[in-house]
Order: C-alpha cells, then sequence, then structure tokens
C-alpha cells in the first residue's frame, strides 16, 4: 500500500547571527492511511517545523516529503496550496478563526473557495456534528476557546481530508475541554477514515493514537507504540 505520507531525509537549517544550525536532521518515516500519529518531544525539538514541513507550509533545506505519492519539492507555492486544499485539513493550536466572520462562515469559506456547491449545508451540518448547532452566527470573540477549536475542527474536517494534521490542538484548554476535543476529532476520524498526524504534549491525545514519534534536537529518536 502506498503511504498517504513520507518524509525522507528530512532536514531545516537556519540562520541565526553568524551561525547556521539545523532545527531538524535526516528525519525518515511514513505513514499509512487510516493511522493516527502522534509527534512527541520537548519544546524546542522540532516538532511544530517538522508538522509545517510535511503540510508544505515551509520548504525543507534536505530531504523531502510526498503527500498520496506526490512529491511536494516538484511543486510551487501555488501547487502546494491546492494539493492541501484537495486532501489536507490543518489545526492550529491558536485557532486561526477568521474574526470578521462568524462560526458558519469560516467553515463555510474553504468549501466555497474550493467551488464546492451546498457550501452552507456541509458547514452548518459539521458544526452541529461538533456540538455547535446554536452558535452558527457567533463570531470568534464571542466563542470560549473550546467552541473555538470545534470551528477549527469542523473547518478541517470539510473535504473531507485524507489527512489531517493538527499543531497542539489542546494546547490552549482546559483538560475536560481538551477531553471533548479529542473525543470529536477521533469520532470524526473514525466516521471519515482520515489519516492523523498530531503534535501534542497532552498524554491523554497521544495514549490514543497508535504509534507515537519521538523527537530530540531535531532527531527521530524513536518511532512506535
Amino acid at each position: 500500500m502506498q503511504p498517504i505520507l513520507q518524509a525522507v531525509g528530512l532536514g531545516k537549517q537556519v540562520q541565526a547571527a553568524a551561525e547556521r544550525f539545523f532545527i531538524l536532521q535526516d528525519v525518515s518515516f511514513s505513514v499509512q492511511p487510516g493511522e493516527a500519529l502522534a509527534v512527541l518531544g520537548a519544546s524546542g525539538s522540532g516538532k511544530t517545523t517538522l508538522l509545517g514541513l510535511l503540510a508544505g507550509l515551509d520548504v525543507p533545506s534536505a530531504g523531502g516529503v510526498a503527500i498520496d505519492g506526490v512529491d511536494l519539492g516538484s511543486l510551487d507555492e501555488d501547487g502546494r496550496a491546492a494539493l492541501r486544499r484537495l486532501r489536507l485539513g490543518f489545526v492550529f493550536q491558536s485557532f486561526q478563526l477568521l474574526p470578521a466572520l462568524n462560526a458558519l462562515e469560516n467553515v463555510m469559506l474553504p468549501l466555497e473557495l474550493a467551488g464546492r456547491p451546498g457550501a452552507r449545508e456541509q458547514a452548518r451540518a459539521l458544526l452541529e456534528r461538533a456540538g455547535l448547532g446554536p452558535r452558527l452566527t457567533h463570531y470568534p470573540r464571542q466563542l470560549s476557546g473550546g467552541e473555538q477549536q470545534r470551528v477549527a475542527l469542523a473547518r478541517a474536517f470539510t473535504g473531507p481530508p485524507r489527512l489531517l494534521m493538527a499543531d497542539e490542538p489542546t494546547g490552549n484548554l482546559d483538560s475536560t475541554t481538551g477531553e471533548g476535543i479529542i473525543e470529536l476529532l477521533f469520532e470524526l476520524n473514525r466516521e471519515q477514515g482520515t489519516t492523523l498526524v498530531l503534535v501534542t504534549h497532552d498524554a491523554a491525545l497521544a495514549g490514543r493514537c497508535r504509534r507515537r514519534l519521538v523527537l530530540a534536537a531535531g532527531h527521530l529518536v524513536s518511532d512506535g507504540v
């Protein structure tokens, strides 16, 4: 079976003053369709950098990434954006909702940009599935952190994506609210068969994933259950 995600010799080097150093170095792994993968490591280990490279939001200094067999290095910025729209959902720790749009409009936006018919109905169904039926017309400033993250999850699942990446999806939430977000994430995963790659410090979230990658100082030091 072809991996849905593959990283080969992935590295990221940055300039700091007169010195260059690696944030990531020689990271290789593959992810099969339907897997749930947690990426763990101490602060500064390279987790968020890795996620940005895997999603094509940043360009590696070495190695490469393929999504569904498509080499991201063969695409320009517009091509990577198009691939993300077709195959990838992304959830940020800071939610990244548009403040001028209400909950329904935030979820409708990617559907409308993709020219999908029935955007309003699909967005409404996802938000109701996320328990936000009464909050459709509320703006992000009128929603709690947990509600905003539910809107972000509903938006990420609009594709529906073959692959969903999340950067600390429970990081800004209290434990009770975080548990609710974890349940919603895995319920949607089961329903849609989406592959999950989750950067997290949350032991409960990592424990729900069957496979865990551990990074330390930019190196992949463990890959297993």
